[in-house]
């Protein structure tokens, strides 16, 4: 992604196959704090039948993000 592009709250980036963490790769993360530096969101993790997963927060560099276009309907 560009570095400085403006982002918001709520918008969602995909990561890159290349993050620093590879548990991370590929994953559309929800932007929750717009950074000089880049971002940090969340990824929904996977939960159960029995109730919703949580959020794996990730602190990503412009150079680990895609701009989707898009934005959460619903945030945790």
């Amino acid at each position: 992604m560009e570095k400085g592009k403006e982002l918001h709250v709520g918008e969602i980036v995909q990561l890159s196959p290349d993050v620093g963490n590879p548990a991370f790769a590929y994953c559309f993360m929800v932007v929750t704090e717009p950074k000089p530096w880049g971002a940090q969101g969340y990824v929904y993790t996977l939960g159960t039948r029995d109730g919703p997963g949580g959020q794996a927060y990730y602190r990503a560099k412009w150079e680990e993000m895609a701009w989707t276009g898009g934005r959460a309907e619903w945030m945790t």
